[in-house]
């Protein structure tokens, strides 16, 4: 038993580096891939090969499949928010902003879900912690944008896309815990991807992308690369260790994902990391990391209170069966 958690343990930090490096070495790829082949397009066919591979395993396995259309629609629509307008709202970004800024920005999708949240009813609400992290985090943003150190200048539409692309991922991950379907994940995913896949897929249709198509090996290999390592294994990965490990924990690799993209860009294809983006990167992971603080001082706290309340009713339970048997007698 001690060796089979010892294993679990050694699996899931293994799981952990892989996804910490994989998905921050996508942004590097899209980057790429961008530079050779139409945005749009190359996300959709991205999502369409990784959705029907995983699919055609989720089927071959036997796992659980939706079992009516508005599960399906529902599930679609994540893939949605997510692949198109998290996502797709990235990939059309790198084509105007360096890869580091773009993890960067993404980096900041845990402010916007916090921010979605305190605004539902039904969800938990962050504490004046959570909210001085949120007004950090942006702080952050707006120092990367309006400040004009070294005459570095920030593409603003750029930018403007990606913060949209934040938001759309966040809208889509909060829409997403509030429903459970009967498919497995595997297949959930699957048809995340291939509903995003195809919507990207006819986006990049509408705006005549296929007309433009010149296929190159290195345009391949970016593809290839973010299909196997960023899609199928990446999100393998972190599926395991949402299993394993409590869900904050396992959200701190948006914490690596800036810092590898910002090394890797840097590397490979000469991206300047100027002092005003390590500043802004200090700023907004400082930022994400007190929001996703008082996220998981929220939860504790608010499990403690229900423990309470439930040794309470069974305190009462027993004085009521103990006046009873009083009675009784």
């Amino acid at each position: 038993m001690e060796l089979n958690t010892k294993k679990e343990h050694r699996n899931a930090i293994l799981a952990y580096f892989a996804v910490c490096i994989f998905w921050g070495s996508t942004y590097l790829a899209i980057r790429i891939g961008v530079g050779e082949l139409p945005p749009t397009i190359f996300a959709g066919i991205r999502f369409i090969i990784a959705g029907g591979l995983m699919f055609g395993y989720a089927a071959f396995k036997g796992l659980p499949m939706p079992k009516n259309l508005s599960e399906i629609l529902k599930i679609s629509i994540v893939g949605i928010f997510l692949l198109v307008g998290g996502n797709g709202g990235v990939v059309w970004a790198e084509t105007r902003v360096s890869s580091g800024i773009a993890s960067l920005m993404v980096a900041t999708v845990p402010l916007f879900m916090a921010l979605i949240e305190s605004l539902l009813p039904s969800k938990t609400k962050i504490n004046v912690k959570g909210w001085i992290g949120l007004l950090i985090g942006f702080a952050g943003v707006a120092f990367l944008v309006l400040s004009d150190w070294h005459k570095a200048p920030i593409d603003i539409i750029g930018i403007t896309l990606l913060i949209a692309s934040a938001l759309s991922w966040a809208i889509g991950s909060v829409y997403s815990k509030g429903f459970t379907t009967s498919a497995s994940t595997i297949s959930n995913i699957a048809i995340q991807m291939l509903a995003g896949g195809f919507c990207l897929s006819l986006i990049g249709t509408f705006l005549g992308e296929f007309s433009k198509m010149h296929v190159t090996t290195k345009g391949l290999e970016a593809l290839l690369y973010l299909v196997v390592f960023g899609s199928m294994v990446g999100y393998s990965c972190y599926i395991y260790i949402l299993k394993k490990w409590p869900a904050a924990k396992a959200g701190t690799y948006a914490y690596v994902n800036p810092p590898v993209a910002v090394i890797l860009g840097a590397i490979f294809l000469g991206e300047v990391i100027s002092l005003k983006i390590v500043i802004a990167t200090i700023i907004i992971l400082a930022g994400v990391i007190l929001v996703q603080s008082s996220k998981t001082e929220a939860i504790t706290k608010s499990i403690k209170s229900s423990a309470c309340t439930a040794e309470a009713a069974e305190i009462s339970a027993e004085k009521v069966e103990e006046i009873k048997k009083k009675i009784a007698n």
